[in-house]
């Protein structure tokens, strides 16, 4: 993963692998001590982890999809491809 310049996307990030983790850990523990009559208070938060999960995906996917260059180099990729939203920086130091 590469540094991100967008803090909002770096956010997402960072978020993303904390509720990954609170949700391994989550789920794991439902198994291993088994599920205690908590009135639903686990699958709650599961389902709330996994609803942030998917919103930080989102973020992060529509973000790729904008500023990701095309990795395909046949012809039809190409033309397709609007080569004014390109950052010109990032290749000039080569």
């Amino acid at each position: 993963m590469s540094g991100d310049s967008d803090s909002k996307i770096a956010w997402h990030r960072v978020q993303l692998k904390k509720n990954r983790e609170t949700l391994k850990a989550l789920e794991t523990a439902r198994f291993v001590i088994g599920e205690v009559a908590k009135g639903g208070r686990t699958q709650n938060a599961v389902a709330e982890l996994k609803r942030k999960i998917a919103e930080s995906e989102r973020c992060i996917a529509a973000h790729e999809r904008q500023t990701k260059r095309p990795v395909a180099t046949d012809f039809r990729s190409l033309t397709s491809v609007s080569w004014s939203s390109w950052n010109t920086r990032a290749s000039s130091g080569r």
